[in-house]
């Protein structure tokens, strides 16, 4: 089985800072976490899911959006099983449910892996 569990989410007020993590677990993860490029999507209400930002296996490589560039930094531990998103200076429009997923691609467009997401709200 296997598990990629969102945690950080929450309610912070418009310029402020959240701190996502995703910890995976699980026979595909246990031995070979290193091995799995990691992303980051969110899904505001209404909208399709849109691409946050991915970093390779060995976090040597990373990719932000442009919407949250200068924002956003993504960074993984590897002997933790786990993959962070550092949010700063958010905005009312970053509001929406975030989920991390992993893909033995780093360029993937079709990630195999994905958690049930945690939930962002910025506020005025």
């Amino acid at each position: 089985q296997v598990q990629l569990v969102e945690s950080g989410g929450g309610l912070v007020q418009a310029g402020g800072s959240l701190r996502l993590s995703c910890a995976a677990s699980g026979r595909a993860f246990s031995s070979y976490f290193s091995g799995y490029a990691m992303g980051w999507f969110r899904q505001a209400p209404g909208k399709e899911r849109e691409f946050v930002a991915r970093i390779s296996w060995s976090g040597g490589r990373t990719n932000v959006a442009d919407s949250v560039k200068g924002r956003v930094t993504i960074s993984r531990d590897n002997a933790k099983n786990t993959v962070s998103l550092q949010m700063n200076s958010l905005k009312i429009e970053d509001t929406a449910v975030y989920y991390c997923a992993a893909d033995s691609t780093y360029s993937t467009d079709a990630w195999a892996y994905w958690g049930q997401g945690t939930q962002v709200t910025v506020s005025s």
